[in-house]
């Protein structure tokens, strides 16, 4: 009995613990379930609903490894990228998110990020992405990192109208290029519709654009580009 306990005691030791912030509670069992049957190396040792409690449950774990989403409630997954590296700057940090890749790796990246992996994609490439990071390995999925590499390859750093916008405001202008309406928005982020429009507001100015309507269409073409 003892040696049996020694056995799962140092096999805990030996394996990369890893919290998960994402405001999806069946989501988060199901990536629980999928990290800690498909490999020892791997163990969910906590999670999180939101950017707060994120913070939280990383100060009192000190974990291996954090994936996170990038739409949360209240701070969004980038600001909290942007926390968890001032505070714990060696801490890998894995997005998980269904926003486009195309849309917020590089950002992602930016805000210090290790990969990125779309949630339709999970669990094909989740434990593939996760082996990756904890080697110190950047990961993206392979058409994204063709691109990247095209870009620079060409010299096309280029700049667009929307770098202009925040994270959260990209987040909407995504959504509003989905065909969703503010209230809709609102329910998906979880904020208030004044909040929606606030945004929105942000979003027509920093674009030069005149009313909602050449909002949502400058966010449908937007999208288009993005998937071209």
């Amino acid at each position: 009995m003892t040696e049996t306990k020694e056995k799962s005691a140092l096999k805990s030791e030996k394996q990369k613990r890893i919290v998960i912030v994402d405001d999806h509670p069946l989501f988060r069992k199901g990536l629980e379930q999928l990290i800690n049957s498909s490999d020892d190396a791997f163990h969910i040792c906590g999670e999180a609903g939101n950017a707060a409690e994120g913070m939280t449950v990383i100060r009192q774990l000190e974990p291996d490894l954090a994936i996170v989403d990038v739409s949360l409630p209240g701070a969004n997954g980038i600001e909290l990228i942007k926390n968890i590296r001032a505070e714990f700057p060696k801490l890998p940090v894995l997005i998980l998110s269904m926003h486009d890749e195309s849309l917020y790796a590089l950002r992602a990246l930016r805000a210090g990020a290790q990969g990125y992996v779309m949630k339709q994609e999970a669990l094909e490439n989740v434990i593939i992405a996760i082996r990756e990071v904890l080697m110190g390995r950047p990961y993206l999925s392979a058409d994204m990192s063709a691109k990247l590499i095209t870009n620079f390859a060409s010299g096309m750093n280029q700049t667009s109208s929307t770098d202009k916008l925040s994270d959260r405001e990209l987040e909407i202008l995504e959504l509003i290029g989905k065909g969703l309406d503010v209230r809709e928005i609102a329910r998906t982020l979880h904020i208030s519709a004044k909040t929606v429009e606030t945004h929105r507001a942000h979003i027509k100015k920093k674009l030069n654009l005149k009313n909602a309507r050449q909002v949502t269409r400058f966010a449908v073409q937007w999208l288009e580009g993005q998937a071209a």
